[in-house]
């Protein structure tokens, strides 16, 4: 597997080693030692599977007080994945990261705790899965709005689908008391 450091520091690009023959193809998805050697946390306690169609975002979600670490790959479909960095204090605050990560490329995004992650469904219907550091607590679930004038992230769509919490989230500077803090 090869693993690339992004701008964002603990943002890591994923490719697993493919091994192609007659039949199809075969990859190790994850293994612990070796993410860990990269890394990556050793422990992931509950894993995510979301299917959405075309122009779907969902997110920008965090969570405060048990932050989650996401290990990102998508096994159906393509999307435009995004971590955003608002913990308050970091020198990259403010800052996104994207990556296009499809069941063709097999590529996968390490987003430490503490980002906002989302994702928008490129031109056919995906299936996301994802792992996670901690436990998701519904009361302590955040989020930042999508299409935040201080992230100014350039989504591949204009008019995306949102579920109606996400359409009710509030910018970055209306969340300025509820953000992660920064921590070497």
């Amino acid at each position: 597997m090869k693993v690339t450091a992004t701008e964002l520091d603990g943002v890591l690009l994923i490719e697993p080693r493919l091994f192609p023959d007659d039949r199809g193809s075969f990859f190790e998805s994850y293994h612990a030692q070796r993410y860990a050697a990269a890394g990556l946390p050793e422990r992931f306690v509950q894993d995510n599977h979301s299917s959405s169609v075309p122009r779907t975002i969902r997110g920008l979600h965090y969570q405060l007080s048990q932050p989650q670490g996401k290990l990102v790959r998508v096994i159906r479909g393509a999307v435009f994945d995004v971590a955003a960095d608002i913990r308050q204090g970091s020198p990259t605050f403010g800052r996104w990261v994207s990556v296009v990560l499809s069941a063709e490329n097999r590529l996968q995004l390490y987003i430490p705790p503490g980002f906002a992650h989302g994702f928008c469904v490129m031109d056919q219907a995906s299936e996301v899965e994802y792992k996670c550091t901690d436990f998701y607590r519904a009361d302590d679930q955040r989020g930042v709005r999508w299409d935040d004038p201080t992230l100014a992230i350039t989504w591949p769509v204009t008019t995306p689908l949102l579920s109606d919490k996400d359409g009710a989230l509030q910018p970055l500077s209306a969340n300025r008391d509820d953000l992660p803090v920064y921590g070497p």
